[in-house]
């Protein structure tokens, strides 16, 4: 059984990051949830703060640079993806476009990612269903059901009566991102071993057509 290939890409400005930390809790969610499946799994961050001169360079001349062709073949090739944005002016923030308006767009069918966001005020939550989960419909992606946002206030809560604390919709959202990346993986499998035996039975019958 072939090891699944996770990334989430961080937009976070500051180091440390509120943001990259939301991305390191999603990301160790579904790495323990796969490992309750026995599936392994590698885990790669992408810091979209390292990548900031790059991705705008690549905008105006249309060449990526080696660290940027990297993470793009990293967000491209995995098996889930893990999206998470500061909010800016009630939206993604504007590094994070960029880096995805630089992916093809047919890349992310299909395939499973899980979006995030973080901000000073739960007020700006509505970022994740008015901004996100558009931008990733458009791109085919299979968007987890279940979103987190993370407001100052939600750190080290537990959440009350009405709400859940951020653990529990962290650990909700990495178990449903795993789930995907496994049904996705093994009916990937499937598809190619069947395009494999087809394959050698249309040998076999060109063997016997020859001799």
């Amino acid at each position: 059984m072939e090891q699944l290939k996770l990334v989430a890409v961080s937009a976070g400005l500051s180091s440390p990051s509120s943001t990259r930390l939301l991305a390191d809790r999603l990301a160790d969610a579904a790495q323990e949830r796969l490992a309750e499946q026995d599936r392994k799994v590698e885990v790669e961050v992408v810091e979209l703060r390292d990548l900031a001169t790059a991705i705008a360079n690549n905008l105006v001349t249309g060449f990526p640079s080696p660290a940027l062709g990297a993470a793009i073949d990293a967000v491209t090739g995995a098996d889930g993806v893990i999206t998470v944005t500061p909010v800016f002016t009630a939206s993604y923030s504007g590094l994070f476009k960029s880096f995805f308006d630089l992916i093809d767009p047919q890349a992310l069918t299909g395939k499973p990612v899980l979006i995030a966001a973080t901000g000073g005020t739960a007020r700006h939550s509505l970022v994740l269903d008015h901004a996100l989960r558009p931008l990733f419909a458009y791109l085919r992606a299979l968007v987890v059901p279940t979103a987190v946002y993370a407001a100052s206030e939600d750190w080290g809560s537990g959440g009350d009566e009405y709400t859940e604390g951020l653990p529990t919709r962290i650990r909700r959202a990495g178990g449903e991102l795993a789930g995907l990346m496994v049904t996705t993986r093994d009916a990937r499998d499937a598809r190619a071993e069947e395009s494999g035996e087809a394959t050698d039975y249309e040998r076999q019958l060109a063997d016997l057509r020859f001799d």
